[in-house]
This record gives structure tokens, C-alpha cells and sequence, in this order.
């Protein structure tokens, strides 16, 4: 029902920024939630955040609160995280996905993008 495509990744300096995007098609895109996960090399596939359909509530995981932002443009079937003050620790395969269902403490979006490199450097 949706497809998600991720794009905005790139080597970045430690101090530095990135915004990720993340570009849906299909036509209820207002419907869905969306979020950005991450893996590095030899870890499990963790939360980094959510956005709500409206754009107003936003989900955040302890590592990415007060770095990073979450945004969405509905007209534009975009979605945004913008990722300040980055760490080494940062460094990971971003993913976009998205749910029909509210954010929850077991939120498993069925719907995924591929993916976009982040590398950042000490």
C-alpha cells in the first residue's frame, strides 16, 4: 500500500548534520505512521523515531532525543529527520517504514524502504 524511498545519507564530520528524507508514493499517505529505525554493523535493527499522522505528535528514542527531528509534509508524501550534533555511535543504515497502526512500545511496521548509509567520522 506503500512504498518508501530513502535518500539524504552521506559521511558526515562528528558535530555535524544531516537531514534524511524519506519519499512515499501510494495515495493514503496521510494515513499511515512513519518512522526512521537504524542498524550498524553486528546490531539488532533499533527505534530512532516516529511521527503521527498529523504531524504533530512525534516519537523519539533515547538517543535521538535532543538531536534529532522528525517532520512530515503530508501535500508532499515526505518525511524528514533532520540529525544534529552526530556521534561516531550514529553511524548505521537508516530506514524508513510505515504502519497503519498508532506507535506503540511494540510498533513493527509492515511497510520498509531500503535503506540509506550514514557514516559519521571522529
Amino acid at each position: 500500500q506503500v512504498q518508501l524511498v530513502e535518500s539524504g545519507g552521506g559521511l558526515v564530520q562528528a558535530g555535524g548534520s544531516l537531514r534524511l528524507s524519506c519519499a512515499a508514493s501510494g495515495r493514503t499517505f496521510s494515513s499511515f505512521v512513519i518512522g526512521w529505525f537504524r542498524q550498524a554493523p553486528g546490531k539488532e535493527r533499533e527505534f530512532v523515531a516516529a511521527i503521527g499522522w498529523g504531524g504533530i505528535t512525534a516519537y523519539y528514542a533515547d538517543s535521538a532525543k535532543d538531536r534529532f527531528t522528525i517532520s512530515r509534509d503530508n501535500v508532499k508524501k515526505m518525511v524528514y529527520l533532520q540529525m544534529n550534533t552526530l556521534k561516531p555511535e550514529d553511524t548505521a543504515v537508516y530506514y524508513c517504514a510505515a504502519d497503519l497502526s498508532p506507535y506503540g512500545s511494540r510498533w513493527s511496521p509492515p511497510w520498509w524502504g531500503q535503506g540509506t548509509q550514514v557514516t559519521v567520522s571522529s
